[in-house]
């Protein structure tokens, strides 16, 4: 009888990396895809400042998910690249093209032509890659067509009409995560923009959050019983993702800068912590759990000691370089 149980350590291992890639990468998502809304090009410097010394970091926590799932749970990668590749090949061009872009848009400054290229690809890379990552969840909360460990359906089973709204329904939130960032780093009339912004853009989420809500049980029967079988328990974190909801919405009206962002993040945190337990202990829905897609017990305790090792380094440098670059970000100042 084994002391730990190695595929639960490796599946919380993994749903914390994930967690804090959405959390920390989603505000800088956002930003580019509200880049073409910008009041103007000086308001755009402010926005890729803010993020420019921390978005490489951010996606850190996407690689370790990434490799700790490799490692730990081959069966995902057995059954969700097949399913999925598309949907993984759009989300990391879109990473790609805005990455590249973060480098090259402050090299054109006198290139006119160059600059909205770059703004262009940081702002369209930005929106692929958010909706790819709401469809990605989509397709997850929907299942997919296994038999024997193998994925069975079509190339474009991930692209559904649910999938659809789960990708626009990130990108909003996304978008929301990032008006709420850009109220704490900025100030004067780019930080009143985004406060502009902030209230529509929370309204869209509720509403379309709501439509999730409402939709999700009809897509899966599994998520269907957790829902309406364990009430007592479900639908706290529901209620806590609406008071969240309720204090950006306050905080806004009282021209706070702290809190709306801190409200978003609790936004996003406990509706994944929702999904996580409406589909618990499901790694590759339907049919497998965590422990049916886990890798050999000897392979899972060999990678959990590097983890552990890096993991108390990645927490540090991250803390540390927001805490470096914490403080308003002002237009002719910045990283670049």
């Amino acid at each position: 009888m084994e002391m730990f149980d190695l595929s639960l350590i490796w599946a919380l291992i993994i749903g914390f990396g994930i967690m804090m890639y959405v959390l920390m990468d989603g505000f800088d998502l956002g930003l580019g895809i509200l880049f073409p809304f910008a009041p103007d090009e000086d308001a755009r410097d402010v926005m890729m400042n803010t993020v420019a010394p921390v978005w490489d970091g951010n996606e850190t926590w996407l690689v370790l998910g990434g490799a700790g799932l490799l490692g730990a749970f081959p069966l995902v990668y057995t059954v969700f690249l097949p399913a999925l590749y598309i949907g993984v090949f759009l989300m990391l061009a879109g990473l790609v093209f805005r990455g590249v872009a973060f480098e090259l848009r402050f090299k054109s400054r006198r290139d006119r032509r160059g600059r909205r290229l770059w703004n262009l690809a940081f702002s369209g890379g930005s929106a692929v890659a958010a909706f790819a990552q709401g469809a990605v969840v989509g397709t997850y909360i929907q299942g997919f067509e296994t038999q024997d460990g193998v994925f069975v359906g079509g190339a474009f089973d991930w692209l559904t009409p649910f999938t659809v709204l789960t990708g626009i329904g990130i990108m909003i939130g996304y978008a929301l995560l990032g008006t709420t960032w850009l109220i704490l780093k900025s100030e004067g009339y780019i930080q009143a923009w985004a406060y502009k912004l902030t209230t529509p853009l929370l309204l869209a989420v509720l509403v379309i959050f709501g439509i999730i809500s409402i939709w999700t049980p009809l897509v899966n029967e599994v998520v269907w019983d957790r829902w309406f079988g364990h009430l007592q328990v479900i639908w706290i974190l529901p209620a806590l993702t609406l008071l969240c909801m309720y204090g950006v919405y306050w905080a806004v009206r009282r021209q706070r800068e702290l809190l709306p962002f801190i409200a978003t993040l609790g936004m996003f945190l406990f509706t994944y912590l929702g999904l996580i337990v409406s589909k618990w202990p499901w790694l590759v829905p339907p049919n497998y759990t965590i422990w049916d897609a886990a890798s050999a017990p000897e392979s899972q305790l060999f990678l959990l000691i590097g983890v552990l090792f890096v993991l108390p380094f990645v927490l540090v440098y991250t803390f540390w370089s927001y805490w470096v670059f914490r403080g308003k970000v002002r237009a002719g100042e910045g990283y670049h």
